[in-house]
């Protein structure tokens, strides 16, 4: 099996950026744990702070054999019609991912533009978010 784990703007920051959020753990410790879990399992990794690049990267992973995706898309999962129209141009499923519960945060947080197109939501569980998308990819 191959998941992408994507992540959007600012998440290069985990571990530095507001750990009162986002907690003090960083993207590399995560991917660390999750290879140590699922040996079995490929597991790529993407961040990228430009919409157009995290595009161009869920368009590309459907010529790569992915067999699902993970995605943080940061920001614009609260703004992003591009990203939603390339997540339903997908033949796999994408699992939305949040660190913190983005219920609990500022009310423009609460609206997602990617949900509708995404297999399910996780949101709330810190870096645990993405050991839970993945799980949710592997069935």
């Amino acid at each position: 099996m191959k998941i992408l784990i994507m992540n959007g703007p600012n998440l290069n920051l985990l571990g530095q950026r507001e750990p009162g959020i986002y907690g003090s753990g960083t993207m590399d410790d995560c991917l660390a744990a999750l290879r140590q879990r699922y040996p079995s399992v490929e597991l790529l990794y993407y961040q990228s702070n430009v919409e157009g690049f995290l595009i161009d990267r869920l368009q590309q992973a459907m010529t790569e054999g992915v067999d699902g995706v993970v995605l943080n898309a940061g920001a614009y999962t609260h703004t992003s019609v591009a990203l939603h129209d390339a997540i339903r141009a997908v033949k796999f499923p994408v699992i939305e991912v949040h660190i913190s519960n983005v219920h609990q945060r500022e009310e423009f947080r609460h609206h997602s533009m990617i949900s509708p197109a995404c297999r399910g939501v996780i949101c709330g569980f810190g870096l645990d978010s993405y050991r839970l998308g993945v799980e949710a990819i592997m069935g």
